[in-house]
């Protein structure tokens, strides 16, 4: 029996060869989108999976109650990892890890940045990356041990064994190499390439001995001996920085790491989401596109009920039963299906390279894996039972009485079918268009919002090695003015877009000593709002002309909380009597979608890491860039010059929503493409079904023009009708996607005009490229037989 329905089956895709074309092509497309996207997804919760115990393994994160609402970030005091240790029962493992930096490694003649850190020694236990050389026992034990990553051995060492080899840090410190570990997976948070003692760190922070439970300046991580001490341990970690200090505000609570990454987004101390928010779309939008494929196959096949009407109607004669043609069907759309999945696992090899260098990450298939072919298998026969079921059950039901007399089966109730269903694929097709608009009209609402100062040709450059002494910078900066490569340059203790360095020790005039108002701080030393124009609403600038070491200036924001007029010239306390000499229009800091928040910028050059220059517009840019590398590569030798762009920094902000757009953009598109497939097939079968009626108008005086029009008048209705349902839903999508941000742009007409437009245009294009062969046709041929 099997044997016969697989010749019945290829026979009639063989004698259907355009149909099967059409079927086919969107199967295909449908499939290998859908698991482009799924394998997206996988590698996105795959996030931090790669450790044996990660469903033990907590981070920890900190609440900060202001006045106003509660921040949540990681970081705390020192201190708390021994109190976590020797106090807290059922944990485990508990480590603290600075945060990551870009520091040099040196061996001989190699000089490398790297992503490093510092670590206690049960950080690579609870993080247990694969071992490939060293004692693990001992590792970060030692102050002058680090454990670096393959490539990194391979980068400073070459093929000789890296163990035991002394390595320089910043050109200071000797460090032997105990340990080589794999590199980390693509899709971990912690992006690190070797990893130093916590011993070490202190070693080059003599402060942090005695700093105090209210200082925080490192992540912690724990393990626990089993999930069933989670409250308890949740529970005791909530008060212990308060326990030390009262006057510090700080409250500790546990997240587990496997949702570190999807779940990262925490408002007023609750976790919000995150990422997830994201995927959950991309996951949605997967399966869309192959339904709408399975869509399109039933549409088609329905269509073509008429010509297979007799067919069934014979076998039903000669003894089929309703259950060996629902199996016929079946086979042939489990067949086609197959074939599809051949054609979508090429198309996905083809793809997934463009996909990897469009998102910036590593997808691949895992062909030893039995998930992979498990899902893709699976997705394929599933494609195939969804898709033909609906045409077997109708197909099946013909009566062969009726049929064999002539009956028209192919009427009503199929017609409205196909009508729901072309209006089903064009709700998503219209849903996806205005969605995508208002992405686009978001992501360059934000870009284009003023941000504070002035990012265009201006650059930054760290302050490391000789560039970290005063001397050296302001040759550097005497040099490069003379040269005419730059106009004017400063220094920051901070990336300009970069968050960071808050406290709650700034206190004015009237200020209610209980609230607890968080305040960042930066410092600088001269002509910051001439290098990066920024803008001085009321007083100055630091000046030459000023000892100004007392001196501060101040945003828009702590104006606004200080509730101080005329504030130049007042005094604030932090740690000392400061004087406001200028108030700084807010700019945009960590976030250019939140609102600014309170600053103030002392003058500290000792206390700059980073130069900002301004790149002399008059000449080229690659020549300047050139000149200043190498200026720097003088002063500086021994590091790698790192010079980037405020603007590309500033355009990593968006790469969320860029994903968003772009993968919208193109599986979007995806989706109109297989819709327009089905449409153009369903146009097929209507005009060979009115050819005769068509060219029995042609020869009554019917114009080419009339006959399209009568031709694509139903289907712009179709179309006109899955618009007005999909703006109601559309609407509720984006308003909600856009109600995370509290800059937004207002949802204005145009994308739904925009999507009616392109929706109908694509419809009537779509079903005219067959309608106008048909109704350019000669009517004789269509009549002569008559």
């Amino acid at each position: 029996m099997f044997k016969l329905n697989l010749k019945i089956a290829l026979r009639s895709l063989w004698r259907n060869k355009g149909f099967t074309l059409i079927n086919l092509g969107g199967l295909a497309i449908g499939l290998a989108s859908c698991m482009i996207l799924l394998l997206y997804v996988a590698y996105e919760y795959g996030y931090d999976k790669q450790f044996t115990d990660y469903e033990k393994t907590y981070v920890l994160y900190n609440n900060q109650k202001t006045a106003k609402e509660t921040f949540s970030f990681m970081a705390f005091p020192g201190q708390m990892q021994e109190e976590i240790r020797t106090k807290v029962p059922g944990v485990s493992k508990v480590a603290r890890l600075f945060y990551p930096e870009l520091k040099l490694l040196s061996y001989n003649q190699n000089n490398f940045k790297n992503s490093g850190t510092f670590a206690d020694p049960d950080f690579l236990k609870i993080f247990d990356y694969k071992v490939l050389k060293g004692n693990p026992s001992t590792f970060l034990k030692s102050p002058d041990g680090v454990v670096i990553s393959e490539t990194l051995a391979k980068n400073l060492f070459g093929n000789e064994d890296p163990l035991n080899k002394v390595v320089k840090l910043d050109n200071s410190e000797s460090l032997k190499v105990e340990g080589v570990i794999e590199d980390r997976p693509k899709n971990s948070s912690i992006e690190v390439d070797y990893f130093m003692s916590w011993s070490l760190f202190e070693k080059l922070n003599p402060w942090t001995k005695d700093s105090g439970w209210g200082n925080n300046y490192c992540m912690l991580f724990l393990q626990l001996e089993n999930n069933s001490f989670f409250d308890p341990v949740n529970n005791q970690l909530h008060g212990m920085i308060k326990a030390h200090d009262k006057e510090a505000n700080g409250e500790a609570f546990m997240h587990p790491l496997s949702k570190w990454h999807l779940y990262g987004k925490f408002e007023n101390g609750k976790n919000v989401g995150g990422k997830i928010d994201q995927l959950k779309i991309f996951f949605l939008l997967a399966f869309c596109i192959l339904l709408i494929a399975c869509v399109n196959f039933m549409n088609l096949s329905t269509a073509k009920s008429e010509k297979r009407s007799r067919e069934v109607g014979v076998r039903k004669a000669i003894g089929s039963s309703r259950k060996n043609l629902i199996g016929q069907f079946m086979s042939e759309s489990i067949l086609l299906t197959t074939i599809s999945m051949l054609v979508a696992f090429v198309l996905i090899e083809v793809s997934l390279p463009y996909f990897n260098n469009l998102l910036g990450i590593t997808l691949s298939i895992d062909y030893q894996g039995w998930q992979f072919w498990t899902v893709f298998i699976g997705l394929a026969l599933l494609t195939g039972v969804i898709a033909g079921s609906y045409p077997a059950f109708y197909l099946s039901s013909f009566d062969p009485v009726k049929v064999l007399k002539g009956f028209k089966m192919a009427g009503g109730s199929s017609l409205s079918v196909r009508k729901f269903l072309v209006v089903f694929q064009f709700v998503f097709a219209a849903c996806l268009i205005v969605c995508t608009a208002v992405i686009y009209q978001q992501l360059n609402y934000i870009k284009n919002k003023p941000i504070g100062y002035n990012r265009t040709n201006l650059i930054q450059i760290p302050t490391e090695g000789e560039l970290a002494k005063k001397e050296k910078r302001q040759i550097l900066k005497d040099e490069l003015i003379k040269l005419g490569a730059v106009t004017d340059v400063t220094e920051y203790s901070q990336s300009l877009t970069a968050g960071g360095n808050n406290t709650y020790s700034v206190t004015w005039p009237g200020k209610n000593e209980k609230e607890k108002i968080l305040v960042n701080f930066r410092f600088t030393n001269l002509d910051l709002a001439k290098t990066t124009g920024m803008e001085i609403l009321q007083g100055r600038d630091f000046s030459r002309d000023f000892a100004d070491t007392a001196s501060v200036l101040v945003n828009e924001a702590l104006v606004k909380v200080m509730d101080m007029k005329d504030p130049v010239g007042k005094t604030i306390n932090w740690d000392q009597p400061l004087k406001i000499v200028g108030v700084l229009k807010d700019y945009v800091m960590e976030s250019a979608y939140q609102k600014p928040q309170p600053l103030l910028i002392a003058q500290n050059p000792d206390r700059a890491t980073t130069l900002i220059l301004r790149i002399n517009p008059k000449n080229n840019v690659t020549t300047s860039i050139n000149e200043i590398t190498e200026v720097v590569k003088k002063l500086n030798p021994a590091y790698p010059v790192d010079i980037k762009f405020v603007d590309d920094n500033f355009e990593a902000k968006f790469k969320n929503e860029k994903l968003l757009g772009t993968l919208s953009n193109w599986f979007g598109g995806f989706a109109i493409f297989i819709s327009c497939l089905g449409l153009l097939g369903l146009a097929l079968f209507m005009a060979e079904q009115r050819k005769k009626e068509i060219s029995i108008r042609k020869v009554l005086g019917a114009s080419t023009t009339n006959i399209l029009t009568l031709l694509n008048k139903d289907f712009i209705k179709l179309v006109a009708v899955a618009n007005i349902i999909a703006f109601p839903l559309a609407y509720i999508i984006i308003n909600k996607w856009l109600s995370a941000y509290e800059y937004r742009v207002a949802i204005s007409v145009l994308p739904f005009v925009a999507a009616i437009t392109l929706s109908v245009l694509i419809a009537v294009l779509t079903v005219s490229i067959q309608s106008v062969k048909v109704a350019k046709a000669n009517p004789v041929d269509a009549l002569k037989y008559e």
